[in-house]
């Protein structure tokens, strides 16, 4: 059984989503702030987080990237009533896998839900080596440490996913929803959205070396660039 961390200070809808979940046999730890719910989580393992963004005594941005220094692999997504662009981003550039606006179906959740699981769990066919060199940089797949004679970056799973991903199609035209069907399972705004994010990542991980660069061909995809 799954265990996930709800952060919801809404006692009525926190009551309702947590015994809605346990319906949906998941165990469900769930936390009325965001510190109580940030102390949980250093106290016990999770599948993944479900957080609230307003909260007292710690927002969820702000627990989120308590969470991400603490296990920057834990999947998790946001809930909120606010619907604000500015918000969106900002869940998007902290690394969310997906952003749920109040008041939604909690079927919708509960498949939001499956889908985030069965991307972090998936066995994918990128990770081929444990080791590879791109460009002037070594990147450990097992580690997850890109390495630089100038520096070293460890990155998340999903990043190097991402850059296994476009290493593999090096040289070469890719396709936006090739990418996102891969590494996402999904094409949508959101995880279009998502992956620009990862994409700027990288380009700002990679920047040491000026032979490689990651060009976007509008409307089309990427071309992720190794000179010779």
């Amino acid at each position: 059984m799954k265990q996930l961390l709800l952060a919801e200070d809404d006692l009525d809808f926190g009551s309702i989503l947590k015994q809605y979940l346990e319906l949906h046999h998941f165990k469900v730890i769930w936390a009325k702030d965001g510190m109580e719910a940030f102390d949980a989580f250093q106290k016990d393992s999770f599948a993944m987080c479900i957080l609230d963004v307003m909260m007292p005594r710690l927002d969820g941005f702000s627990l989120a990237e308590k969470i991400i220094a603490s296990s920057p692999e834990m999947p998790f997504l946001f809930l909120t009533a606010r619907g604000q662009k500015e918000d969106k981003i900002k869940g998007l550039k902290l690394g969310a896998d997906d952003y749920i606006i109040k008041p939604f179906e909690a079927d919708e959740l509960i498949l939001r839900i499956q889908n985030i699981l069965k991307r972090s769990q998936k066995t994918t066919s990128v990770i081929q080596r444990e080791e590879i060199q791109i460009g002037k940089y070594t990147f450990n797949a097992k580690r997850l440490v890109l390495e630089h004679p100038n520096k070293s970056q460890r990155i998340t799973e999903k990043e190097g996913l991402l850059l296994q991903f476009l290493y593999q199609h090096k040289n070469q035209l890719i396709k936006r929803e090739q990418i996102l069907n891969a590494l996402w399972e999904n094409s949508d705004f959101f995880s279009g959205r998502s992956m620009d994010v990862f994409i700027s990542r990288l380009r700002k991980y990679l920047s040491e070396d000026p032979s490689i660069s990651i060009e976007s061909i509008r409307g089309v995809g990427l071309e992720f660039k190794i000179a010779d």
